[in-house]
């Protein structure tokens, strides 16, 4: 499990998902190099999602509003 120096005590990374606040909320996907949101998610969390996409030098989907 992976941790992040801006965001200590409530992000994280497993080989495969975003977790924030100990809860699941995008995939990481290395192949292709992209990170998924798994729903919509409060500003500090998408912050979060968005943080560990710039970490990794990966891209984060963007979700369509009917998605």
């Amino acid at each position: 499990m992976r941790t992040f120096d801006k965001y200590k005590q409530n992000l994280k990374a497993s080989s495969t998902h975003v977790l924030s606040y100990d809860t699941e909320v995008a995939e990481i996907d290395h192949a292709t190099q992209t990170i998924k949101p798994l729903g919509w998610w409060s500003m500090t969390t998408t912050k979060h999602i968005n943080y560990v996409g710039s970490e990794y030098g990966y891209s984060v989907t963007k979700l369509d509003k009917e998605s």
